[in-house]
């Protein structure tokens, strides 16, 4: 569900302390406050300040207005606390209206935003990878205890095949590691592009990338893993995501004999372009992505993505499954269209709830210690059996999720992404 327009001049109280949480803002953030009246507490010593930080403009809001509304509805249901402790949420946008994505430089200021207030206990983000390289850095050097919903990039955690040299040291200049995601990492996602592909009957794929952290590292895995799933990758090619069009790339995708076709990026680099140009040359060709596609907004011909015609052919992963197959799924989406009126929202969604839940749940467990942040930061990184709305999961040492499944999505004939199946790698790099 996409929230109402974030310029909306009727959602403006003049010399009002609060912004409104079912409100949009032009501005880089909205705050709501955790009090059961919806006034505001941030005068009492009992208050904590939760951030989120996520590209609320451009492509992505397919994704990220669902994931907010997730995490709003995790704190509603809470009554606006953790525990003895009153949260005033602010969602900050990491976008700029240029960009039409994340930005670096709003990524920065989001993050010190929140390195330099003294009631934070717990951050949100990033949704992109590239925009987490820039603010985990900052926050690590604060100790704030930052909880991705999205990011996959491996060099974010770990020095697996697949990341940079430096990493992921680099990003934890403090010695102390302050980052966590719910998502498995793209060693597992591509490994379940692999089989997928595989599945499909794909002989040789040509890959092209947007050149960020996640697109080309995820690139650089399939070419890695490729001969354990028995995929032939004719090409790994870096695209300028500005380009007018990719016609001599979809010509050369065509003389390499490629049956396939994989974009690793997200959809505001190119990628509905990139799609049409190499379907036009290769009109049989099947088409496969991974999360930072999988949305309407690439899929859905009515929205700015693909044309009808590929429909039957392009398939992608999301770290989420059947939303209603989960342990508290079908709770959830009750909730969540009781809430918002939507009865399937994206998928990502569960993720932005389970976020906001677990911080919620970790702070309230440690009572009067819930507005510590190093308290909260070792309590996320202790949890090992979380009953959650996911399933059972924990955190290994460097940060990342033990679950380990990735969905697969066909597209239906609406233009929108349909669960299909799970795909659970038992081989990654």
């Amino acid at each position: 569900m996409r929230l109402p327009n974030k310029a909306m001049t009727g959602c403006l109280l003049a010399g009002a302390v609060l912004v409104i949480a079912a409100c949009g803002s032009s501005s880089s953030s909205s705050k709501s406050s955790g009090a059961a009246s919806g006034g505001s507490s941030s005068s009492s010593s009992k208050t904590i300040d939760i951030y989120s930080s996520l590209p609320l403009q451009g492509a992505s809001t397919a994704q990220t207005d669902p994931m907010v509304n997730g995490i709003r509805l995790a704190l509603s249901q809470a009554g606006g606390k953790a525990g003895q402790w009153t949260v005033n949420y602010t969602a900050l946008d990491d976008s700029t209206a240029a960009a039409g994505k994340w930005d670096p430089s709003q990524c920065a200021a989001n993050a010190r935003k929140a390195a330099s207030d003294t009631k934070v206990v717990y951050y949100i983000g990033e949704f992109n990878s590239g925009c987490s390289e820039v603010s985990i850095p900052i926050l690590n050097q604060a100790g704030v205890p930052q909880v991705s919903p999205a990011n996959t990039y491996v060099g974010l955690t770990t020095n697996l095949p697949g990341s940079a040299p430096g990493e992921p040291q680099k990003y934890y200049p403090s010695g102390t590691r302050t980052y966590l995601r719910i998502v498995p990492i793209d060693s597992i996602q591509a490994a379940a592009d692999l089989i997928a592909m595989k599945n499909a009957g794909c002989t040789k794929v040509a890959v092209a990338n947007d050149k960020e952290a996640y697109g080309a590292g995820l690139a650089t895995l399939l070419e890695l893993e490729k001969a354990d799933y028995g995929v032939t990758i004719t090409s790994n090619t870096g695209i300028d995501p500005t380009a007018p069009n990719f016609r001599s790339y979809a010509a050369t995708v065509k003389s390499q004999g490629a049956d396939c076709f994989f974009f690793a990026g997200i959809v505001s680099n190119g990628a509905v372009q990139i799609t049409k140009d190499v379907h036009s040359a290769l009109p049989t060709a099947k088409v496969f992505g991974a999360d930072g596609v999988c949305t309407d907004t690439y899929t859905n011909a009515s929205k700015g993505g693909v044309p009808a015609a590929l429909y039957p052919l392009l398939q992608c992963t999301v770290a989420t499954q059947d939303l209603s197959a989960y342990p508290g799924g079908k709770n959830f989406l009750a909730a969540y269209k009781a809430k918002y009126g939507v009865s399937n929202p994206d998928p990502y969604a569960i993720y932005g709830y389970e976020a906001m839940k677990l911080g919620l749940d970790t702070i309230a467990s440690l009572g009067a210690q819930g507005n510590s942040k190093s308290a909260v930061l070792k309590a996320l990184f202790a949890t090992t059996s979380r009953q959650s709305v996911l399933g059972t999961y924990g955190f290994n040492k460097d940060g990342d999720t033990t679950l380990k499944a990735y969905g697969l999505y066909k597209v239906g004939p609406s233009g929108e992404p349909v669960f299909y199946k799970t795909v659970t790698p038992t081989k990654t790099v």
